[in-house]
């Protein structure tokens, strides 16, 4: 509730909102663990569609130019001619005659029943090969959202439990930000005892010099870099340039 405990803009970034539609930074990270363990099998896909590809061309450039085609053709005469008119010439004529054969052959043969037949993988396959995985992934970004309700189902059947999570929250930001006031004030100490960058003080004379400037270079809170606004405080101590925001003020 805003009016129990506004959250500062620091603490804004720890929480989930159940009502925004952006995923939000607690989530943004166990999202990304999820689309990480899907690399692996996008990779292996991959491999394996382009060993299948690899493995296609070679049995496809040995089908085209290993064919071979066999051509044979082959022709027999036989011939048997008896000269002469008397009894014995035409008696051999009708014997030996009969021997008389005409032959001819050709035939045509390939190697095309020993070659590979192979068969490649059309669009549609590949689409279907990585269509689940691209739900996968899409179902990684979309999760989050029903996540959001593992708290309100709890909260509905354990009510009791949902108080004493909500009670252990409020103290446990209580802890935090004092935690947080006590290590900033730390910081901002250690960063006040260095001496300024040759940079910075060169920003600040520039800022004295031309005031018109200070509407490019902008100054941020000490303590959260939130970038300056009329509503900016800047420190009393006159040897202290910090500026702070109002809440962190």
């Amino acid at each position: 509730k805003q009016t129990l405990l506004p959250l500062l803009r620091e603490e804004t970034s720890s929480f989930i909102f159940p009502w925004h539609p952006a995923v939000q930074r607690p989530e943004l990270q166990h999202m990304m663990l999820e689309l990480l363990r899907c690399i692996p099998l996008l990779l292996f896909l991959l491999f394996v569609c382009g060993l299948d590809h690899f493995i296609f061309s070679i049995l496809s450039i040995i089908q085209h130019h290993s064919f071979v085609e066999y051509s044979y053709q082959t022709s027999h005469h036989l011939s048997v001619n008896v000269m002469g008119t008397s009894l014995m010439a035409q008696l051999l004529r009708t014997t030996i005659g009969a021997l008389n054969t005409s032959f001819d052959s050709e035939v045509e043969t390939s190697n095309l029943a020993c070659l590979p037949q192979p068969s490649g993988m059309t669009r549609q396959r590949y689409l279907n090969t990585f269509l689940p995985l691209g739900a996968l992934a899409v179902l990684c970004l979309v999760q989050v959202y029903p996540f959001r309700l593992r708290r309100a189902i709890a909260a509905f059947y354990f009510p009791k439990r949902e108080k004493t999570r909500v009670l252990f929250l409020y103290n446990k930001l209580l802890r935090q930000r004092k935690n947080f006031l006590h290590l900033q004030r730390g910081r901002i100490a250690r960063q006040a005892r260095q001496p300024p960058g040759l940079g910075t003080a060169l920003l600040d004379w520039c800022r004295r010099r031309w005031p018109w400037l200070r509407r490019c270079l902008r100054r941020r809170c000490a303590v959260c870099g939130r970038p300056e606004t009329p509503r900016h405080q800047p420190c009393p101590s006159p040897d202290c340039g910090a500026l702070y925001c109002e809440p962190c003020w």
